[in-house]
């Protein structure tokens, strides 16, 4: 005689911002082992762009087919993809007074030629 277990139902959050927190954990921990390669002087900015596009994205994205964002949700992935993109690209030195500083948004979307995180969600 077997003996049947009945368990109560997991309640299940359909929350699209827990879930985009869940991706963006996945996603740091990726860019965070591949840290050192994306900073490295040996490897052109087209390659590490390349890595960027198919090892950390994925983890990201995956299951963005089903999310509807609001303003904060796209700040959030804005935020991550210009910290990685910042790393990849690296600081500027100014012309004139010949001092670095790190690359503005709008610096960075102009570089990066590919549509940005929000736009490949959408």
């Amino acid at each position: 005689m077997s003996i049947l277990y009945i368990s109560r139902p997991v309640e299940v959050k359909n929350s699209i911002p827990e879930e985009i927190k869940s991706r963006l954990r996945p996603g740091n921990a990726c860019y965070h082992s591949v840290q050192n390669i994306l900073s490295s002087r040996l490897l052109s900015k087209h390659l590490k762009i390349k890595i960027y596009r198919t090892i950390i994205l994925p983890f990201v994205l995956y299951g963005c087919e089903t999310w509807w964002l609001t303003r904060w949700e796209e700040r959030k992935l804005r935020v991550f993809e210009n910290r990685v993109l910042r790393r990849i690209l690296g600081p500027r030195r100014e012309e004139v007074t010949g001092e670095w500083r790190r690359l503005h948004n709008e610096e960075l979307n102009d570089l990066y030629s590919s549509p940005n995180i929000v736009r490949v969600v959408k």
